[in-house]
């Protein structure tokens, strides 16, 4: 697909002074321009789907819906939407995530001011941006794992990642049947489920868990 004259992109942030900082920066490109924002990862999947966006630009880590998990549906329900991921945490594990979930590249919030223009060119063109040492990172990992295809982030399902950060926001098991639009006994046995495959008994252990993910922050 050619590369639009201007490239019309969705920033997605908690943050409202990140969200004016990229649109100042990107904005100020005469072959960018930002027409929608989001302040959560579903608002982010609702309003890409719903308006004429290019490219969507997603925080790692939000309310509600996750910026990895917002890609993972936006690269599923709108597969011609290019990805980009702005995150805070030089993490191989978030980079990895991010790339699995249908991202194009990774762009450290310490370096997007230098960093978000060529990224999102060089996305819309169909290639990758990484930070340099994400790369070592990369290699590192091809080295240590091989091709042995070991799935260590795909533990648990898209639904159980989305069932485990409510958990650990402290939802109820109606608040989280109310916020998916699911039965309270499918709320049940996804926290079992989710239980059963780390191996963790209570609550506490899943909310440290979602912050080593990244699910919720700290």
């Amino acid at each position: 697909m050619p590369v639009p004259l201007v490239t019309r992109i969705l920033v997605a942030d908690d943050h409202p002074i990140v969200r004016s900082g990229l649109k100042k920066v990107l904005d100020a490109q005469p072959d960018l321009e930002v027409v929608a924002e989001a302040e959560d990862g579903a608002e982010a999947i609702r309003k890409a789907l719903a308006e004429d966006v290019h490219l969507a630009i997603l925080d790692v880590s939000m309310p509600r819906t996750t910026g990895i998990q917002a890609a993972f549906q936006l690269s599923k329900r709108k597969p011609e939407l290019k990805l980009l991921m702005l995150s805070m945490y030089d993490s191989e594990q978030f980079l990895f995530e991010s790339l699995r979930a249908g991202a194009s590249g990774y762009v450290l919030k310490s370096d997007a001011d230098h960093d978000i223009v060529d990224a999102v060119r060089r996305t819309m063109r169909g290639q990758s941006f990484l930070y340099p040492s994400a790369v070592a990172g990369l290699v590192k990992d091809f080295v240590d794992r091989g091709d042995n295809g070991d799935g260590q982030f795909d533990i648990l399902t898209p639904r159980e990642l989305q069932v485990l950060k409510l958990i650990a926001e402290a939802y109820s098991s109606k608040e989280i049947a109310q916020e998916l639009v699911i039965s309270i006994k499918t709320v049940e046995r996804h926290r079992q489920n989710i239980l059963d495959k780390l191996g963790m008994s209570d609550r506490v252990e899943l909310t440290r868990y979602a912050i080593r993910r990244g699910l919720i922050q700290a």
